[in-house]
């Protein structure tokens, strides 16, 4: 153990021998700098791409199983036909065989998109449509901003009422509070009674697409109102496509049921569905492989960014080796003057470890600002984990020991005789 005051003195003795190759030095702690802010850029970035990821997945509801209706690829070519008539996707049926046969759901939420105009006074935008039940809020883990969602009697009466989300009421009232007023739907007039907090479903903010404009009303009024067929008429062509739900959203009682109820909603669905007309997501399967793929994410940027730290420490030896041979006649004094060899060695390793300490603090200085910098100027998310910092200078600290050892045996074996004959 060496003694405080010995220890001083060779911090003291380390500082003046770098402060007279002051240029030297800080060259040659630029590739500890380097190293450390990347790393720590680099896991901030990583860790901030990732939160919003497994945030968007967590909105859609970890004991959920959504199950929604896809086109068949088969059906995507219309042909040479000029009418044509195609039916797919999800039934009130397939809703309620999984309501009656499948264990464990609590809740099952069904949906239907229809793209349609919706107009007050003189704007007019092309919205989506959405007919859902009043527990939709709840499982897809929305909020209402203002007023209220839609209620069971609503629902049983067939009411003309909506639901806007947030931009559709920015659009068509800038400076009004929509609640209370009427729009027109298509050929319908609806009564505004509430406002959706956020963008669009969390479905579609899940997958990243561009959110659209989304207005919600009953199920049943969606269904009396524009019936489960939607014609699209192009170039002389009929195209009519029978689509009764877009989407199920299934709630299930615990996470452990989660993955087997999805198995057997897809067993339910092979059997009554001849084709792939549909698509199972599971949102806690998502977000398990959001994690693993978070940790792979960060091994590849820790691995990159320990590349500029490896190349800092080669130039730190480098460095130390020359130091040594210039220093080659100061040695054989100081042997000759009685200092041992652990003197020599410890010598040398505190001028390392002060050369990759002052990198690694300045590396800590900048990489913590690089990702501030992001934030405000790129809007990304980053976030700084205490872990990183701690492990990035740790790092910094161990490359100046390992990359010092050898400079400072190599220092400690030279023959003091042989040292002082040096020129």
């Amino acid at each position: 153990m060496i003694p405080a005051a010995l220890a001083k003195r060779l911090f003291l003795l380390g500082l003046v021998n770098l402060w007279r190759h002051r240029l030297r030095s800080t060259l040659t702690i630029l590739g500890i700098v380097f190293g450390v802010c990347s790393v720590i850029a680099m896991l901030a970035i990583g860790e901030g791409a990732s939160y919003e990821a497994q945030e968007q997945i967590r909105k859609l509801g970890s004991q959920n199983i959504i199950v929604e209706s896809v086109k068949p690829p088969a059906s995507e070519s219309v042909g040479s036909e000029t009418t044509r008539m195609l039916e797919y996707g999800l039934t009130y049926k397939d809703a309620e065989r999984i309501r009656s046969t499948v264990s464990g759901v609590e809740v099952i939420v069904p949906s239907r998109m229809i793209r349609a105009d919706v107009s007050y006074r003189r704007k007019k935008m092309d919205a989506n449509v959405i007919g859902t039940v009043p527990w939709y809020p709840s499982i897809s883990n929305q909020r209402i901003r203002a007023g209220r969602f839609l209620d069971e009697s609503e629902t049983a009466d067939i009411k003309n009422v909506c639901v806007l989300s947030t931009p559709l009421a920015n659009r068509l009232f800038m400076f009004e509070n929509p609640l209370g007023k009427t729009i027109r739907v298509k050929d319908d007039y609806y009564k505004i009674i509430g406002v959706m907090e956020g963008t669009g479903t969390a479905s579609m903010e899940a997958k990243g697409s561009t959110v659209p404009l989304n207005l919600f009303i009953p199920l049943t009024a969606a269904k009396s109102r524009f019936g489960d067929i939607l014609v699209n008429r192009s170039s002389g062509s009929f195209n009519a496509e029978k689509v009764e739900l877009h989407q199920l959203i299934v709630k299930v009682g615990s996470f452990s049921a989660v993955m087997p109820t999805a198995e057997v909603i897809r067993t339910i669905l092979e059997k009554f569905h001849k084709e792939m007309d549909y698509e199972i997501v599971v949102p806690l399967e998502l977000l398990r492989q959001a994690k693993r793929t978070k940790r792979i994410f960060n091994i590849v940027l820790g691995s990159i960014a320990a590349i500029s730290l490896l190349v800092g420490g080669i130039g730190i030896m480098n460095i130390m080796l020359a130091t040594v041979t210039e220093r080659t006649r100061e040695i054989g004094i100081r042997r000759a003057l009685g200092a041992k060899k652990r003197d020599i060695v410890v010598q040398f390793l505190t001028e390392t470890v002060i050369l990759s300490g002052c990198g690694g603090m300045i590396g800590l200085v900048i990489g913590v600002l690089i990702p501030f910098f992001i934030t405000y100027f790129a809007e990304m998310k980053t976030i700084i984990r205490l872990w990183s910092l701690c492990g990035a200078f740790g790092i910094s600290l161990l490359i100046g020991i390992v990359f010092g050892l050898y400079p400072a045996y190599r220092a400690a074996m030279m023959n003091p005789i042989t040292a002082l004959r040096h020129e």
